[in-house]
């Protein structure tokens, strides 16, 4: 059995579950996602927990398995949670702010860099910190992710955009520069 895959899933108050034969839609008071199921995984609900099951043993099957039951655990936490991820931005004169519902970025470049929030993805700007947040873990991810991509941290000044936490290794530059 996969370790991830046969721990059940509990589902908190005021979250629903309905499964169909072909997608499972997971309700809560932030909104509602829906996942379709995977071929040879059976996804079941037992009183307050969701049990994920595999009809065989096969090494593509067992690995759906681990992945279905993480999903629904991320769609069970994002509806009833939410997903958030932290930007900061560093650099002499790099600033953003919100413009409606797009992101205005100035990061070094000769131009302001506009990037537009999807929909689901809420974005808060707070000095040079952006926060993102939604209910989707992928969609959260990957906003993050793409904002990010517009300018990388560099590894002489550290200028850029990197996520809170994130460690950047540093170079010393040119080599007479240390003596």
């Amino acid at each position: 059995m996969s370790r991830v895959g046969k721990s059940p899933i509990a589902i908190p108050s005021g979250v629903t579950v309905t499964t169909a034969d072909d997608a499972i839609t997971v309700a809560g008071s932030k909104g509602s996602l829906t996942q379709f199921t995977m071929p040879d995984i059976t996804v079941k609900q037992e009183g307050e927990e969701i049990i994920v099951s595999r009809a065989n043993d096969e090494p593509k099957v067992r690995a759906k398995h681990g992945l279905m039951r993480a999903l629904l655990n991320n769609m069970v936490t994002g509806v009833s949670e939410g997903f958030s991820k932290k930007l900061e931005i560093n650099g002499v004169g790099y600033r953003v702010a919100l413009a409606g519902t797009d992101l205005k970025l100035n990061v070094g470049f000769s131009h302001d860099v506009i990037y537009k929030i999807p929909a689901g993805i809420t974005a808060a700007v707070e000095q040079n910190t952006i926060t993102i947040s939604g209910i989707s873990r992928q969609q959260v991810g990957q906003v993050a992710a793409e904002i990010r991509a517009l300018k990388k941290p560099e590894p002489y000044k550290g200028k850029g955009i990197k996520y809170e936490g994130e460690r950047i290794l540093r170079k010393s530059g040119k080599s007479g520069k240390d003596k």
